[in-house]
């Protein structure tokens, strides 16, 4: 199996391809005019009308193809590319029937020599089309792989960052638990001491800490407590009578 092509390396493909359709162009204008200006003073033109008449031609060519080029939706696809190619097709028989008109003698080599130039720009056009349509495609998809990998990233990290906060709301401290036990002990008529503190929160020499802090903050004293939720330095502490 072959490698997928990279993005760069497919842009690369698609100028050189641009390229090459711009010589054929160039080089079927420049054969077009000279035979299309021969076949219209062949068959009646005068020489102002003869001059004009292949810039005629390779005018709606030159129209058709942009259209071609361009990029439609599914609901123009059916008509404006339909009215673009009627119009590529008959500009290109135009400037086939004056290529073979002007050949020097009708034998097959001739007749090959003088319809190449139209021939070659119809096909060139056409593998041209093909390319850009294959390009558009190949980066949209990409587009819509990008979009779908970002936001399947977003979501992710939206997701770990909830979980983060989720976890660490379910979680309680330390100090939330020892105070928890705190306030059981005391409700059962007995004061805990920091070693039991510890032993409940799984901490060492934090318990006895705590005591004194919250002594200092007025949330507990010697006889009793007065806030059940979490200790606070603006409440005050009662004891019981």
């Amino acid at each position: 199996m072959t490698a997928p092509a990279t993005p760069a390396r497919r842009d690369r493909a698609l100028w050189v391809q641009c390229a090459c359709t711009a010589l054929v162009a160039l080089g079927a204008a420049y054969a077009s005019y000279r035979h299309g200006r021969e076949f219209a003073l062949r068959f009646g033109a005068d020489e102002a009308t003869a001059a004009i008449w292949p810039l005629i031609v390779d005018g709606i060519l030159t129209t058709a193809t942009v259209e071609l080029w361009k990029t439609t939706s599914s609901g123009r696809r059916a008509g404006g590319r339909w009215v673009a190619w009627v119009s590529f097709v008959f500009g290109i028989c135009l400037s086939l029937c004056a290529n073979v008109a002007a050949a020097p003698e009708l034998s097959v080599f001739a007749v090959a020599v003088a319809a190449c130039p139209p021939l070659a720009l119809l096909l060139a056009v056409e593998l041209l089309n093909r390319a850009l349509k294959r390009h558009r495609a190949e980066t949209a998809s990409e587009t819509a792989e990008t979009s779908v990998a970002s936001d399947e990233t977003s979501r992710v990290v939206s997701l770990a960052v909830v979980s983060d906060a989720v976890r660490l709301r379910a979680k309680p401290t330390a100090e939330q638990r020892m105070w928890a036990y705190y306030v059981t002990e005391r409700s059962k008529g007995r004061a805990p001491t920091g070693a039991e503190l510890d032993r409940v929160a799984g901490t060492n020499n934090y318990g006895r800490r705590l005591l004194r802090q919250w002594r200092r903050q007025g949330a507990i004293t010697d006889g009793a407590t007065v806030d059940h939720q979490h200790p606070r330095p603006e409440r005050k502490a009662v004891r019981f009578t």
